[in-house]
């Protein structure tokens, strides 16, 4: 039997894994350009839609603009 809690946390975790890396690469990356950054951002959504079914809106709200902040700040408009 799996215990839900358990499963949620294992969840949380690989998405805050995702969501890290994706905002790495969009920081660090030198030579990312807007159509690579809006696709990494684009790949994270779809691994917190798979990991939570009916949440994109939420990644919109809450992830995106983190992503798309650290993209600004290097002048990567997505």
């Amino acid at each position: 039997p799996v215990d839900p809690l358990a499963e949620e946390t294992r969840r949380l975790r690989r998405l805050r894994i995702a969501v890290d890396l994706t905002a790495a690469v969009i920081a660090q990356q030198p030579r990312l350009s807007v159509t690579e950054a809006r696709q990494l951002i684009e790949n994270a959504r779809i691994v917190a839609t798979r990991l939570f079914p009916g949440k994109g809106d939420t990644f919109d709200l809450i992830i995106r603009p983190r992503l798309a902040r650290i993209a600004a700040e290097r002048a990567l408009e997505v």
